[in-house]
């Protein structure tokens, strides 16, 4: 292989396409995005250092030595449980729920060309979340049967949605709007099994609404893990379609991309990977709206940059959880109310611009 030849740049300012000749004589066309390669790696290491604290720090605090000693297997018996049993799997659980919702949110709003239009919107936390309390309240179900409820009620939202939404084709204002009344018709259906509920089953499910990863183990990183592993090359897969569904059907068509298959397999992975984000750590809210707009305002990509968007996803979890253990110690606040504090920050900030431009 030759050395790269440098041509001219992409549609995205920040890329540099090079072309590289192969043994065979001919090219292909490689685009680096530097800058969004170094805003990712900063994202990446800003989750590790949160991590990292989360490790060392609670009512058992463990040096950094001692940590490392415990990831290799080479920690007393109280460290080893501590580091490996009780802190490792939550942050293991945050880095991966991050990014899942990150990524559906990335999703759903280019499928939809909204920037509301994220899983929390559209109803697929609160439909998995609806399947979750079903089991719990209901059927009187374990956590374990509770994350399958979650997963199912959302795949099944996803499914109602855009049945629903699928008149001769799923417009993205008719996605934005029916998903905000399904959304408020499973919420009042939550609401409802809640108080009808007992006492101790209500606050139990109350809880988990809120998002939180108390309690959260390896059998809850195990599946997530696996499901991930699975859904996160299908969605960086779709990155050139998002990036043509965004400029409208008509162009998308123009291009060669079958819109409607597009939507269909785009919402069914968005929905997939809401539904096991849920499932592991309840609906935590706003993740899915704010990664995305955060990782393309930092990258001022013309596309969805679905890695930096993981990665912002990812660190701002890890970042909220390790707030809402420490800030009001010895209480650990679920992490959903950290994300939701971040998100009133966002839609503040996001009706100010509009405001401004109006």
């Amino acid at each position: 292989m030759t050395a790269p030849t440098v041509t001219r740049p992409g549609p995205d300012p920040h890329g540099v396409r090079y072309r590289v000749r192969r043994f065979g004589g001919d090219t292909v066309s490689l685009r680096i995005f530097p800058r969004a390669i170094a805003i990712s790696a900063g994202l990446a290491v800003l989750a590790i250092v949160a991590g990292v604290v989360t490790l060392t720090t609670g009512d058992y605090e463990v040096p950094v030595p001692d940590v490392l000693r415990a990831l290799v297997g080479h920690a007393d018996g109280g460290t080893d449980f501590v580091v490996n049993s009780l802190r490792l799997p939550r942050l293991l659980t945050a880095l991966l729920v991050g990014a899942g919702l990150a990524l559906s949110g990335a999703i759903f709003q280019s499928v939809s060309n909204n920037v509301l239009g994220s899983p929390d919107i559209l109803g697929f936390t609160t439909g998995s979340a609806t399947g979750a309390i079903i089991v719990l309240l209901v059927l009187r179900g374990d956590a374990t049967q509770a994350s399958l409820g979650a997963v199912a009620g959302g795949v099944l939202t996803g499914a109602l949605v855009y049945g629903l939404a699928n008149r001769g084709g799923v417009a993205p204002t008719r996605l934005v709007l029916v998903g905000i009344a399904v959304a408020a018709l499973l919420a009042s259906v939550n609401s409802f099994l809640i108080t009808r509920a007992d006492l101790a089953d209500a606050v139990a499910a109350q809880v988990w609404l809120l998002g939180s990863l108390n309690s959260r183990g390896w059998e809850q990183v195990r599946p997530l893990a696996a499901a991930l592993a699975v859904l996160v090359p299908l969605a960086l897969a779709q990155r050139r379609r998002l990036a043509y569904l965004e400029m409208g059907t008509d162009t998308a068509r123009t291009l060669g991309v079958d819109v409607r298959r597009s939507r269909i397999l785009l919402i069914a992975v968005g929905a997939a990977l809401a539904a096991v984000a849920t499932a592991a750590a309840g609906p935590i809210g706003f993740v899915a709206l704010t990664a995305p707009p955060l990782a393309r305002w930092l990258t001022a990509a013309a596309s969805p940059p679905l890695v930096t968007t993981a990665c912002a996803g990812a660190a701002l979890v890890v970042v909220s959880d390790l707030a809402a253990q420490r800030l009001f110690a010895p209480t650990q606040l679920p992490v959903g109310v950290a994300t939701s504090a971040v998100g009133g920050v966002y839609l503040a900030v996001l009706l100010l611009r509009q405001r401004g431009r109006a």
